[in-house]
């Protein structure tokens, strides 16, 4: 099985290193970011990154912010996005902005890690689709 690499961004430390340990013991490869903008770096840095799990509130840049520029510069990553204050807005919003899913904090581990590798495979899905397309339009041009 190929290991999912997933970006945490939490602005509260405590959940952020609770999450971390529980991810990585399901072989999962973890990066954490404390804010959007940290988020957003890690992601420029290492664009392999699978899956975000990003929370809607948080100082400075928010979630939803954080989601736009996220989809705007790495369109293929998949985010799902975490809350302890959920409102109908901010979950109608984050899906029309591109989010994969929206669940509450605290949620079932289980229920995450399913949502995570669900999110990835349609990353992959994606990504195996662009290089389909990519290769028969690179023997046409050949065949020209």
């Amino acid at each position: 099985m190929i290991e999912t690499k997933l970006l945490l961004v939490d602005d509260e430390e405590a959940f952020v290193s609770a999450m971390e340990k529980r991810l990585t013991h399901r072989n999962m490869r973890v990066s954490v970011a404390l804010s959007g903008e940290e988020a957003l770096s890690t992601l420029d840095q290492d664009p392999d990154i699978d899956v975000v799990l990003l929370d809607i509130k948080m100082p400075g840049m928010d979630g939803i912010a954080a989601l736009r520029e996220m989809k705007r510069n790495h369109p293929l990553v998949e985010v799902i996005m975490l809350t302890g204050h959920a409102t109908v807005e901010s979950a109608i919003d984050g899906m029309k902005l591109g989010a994969f899913d929206y669940l509450m904090k605290p949620c079932d581990i289980e229920t995450l890690v399913k949502k995570v590798e669900e999110a990835k495979n349609k990353k992959r899905d994606q990504e195996k689709r662009i290089m389909d397309a990519t290769g028969k339009e690179l023997r046409r041009r050949r065949g020209a």
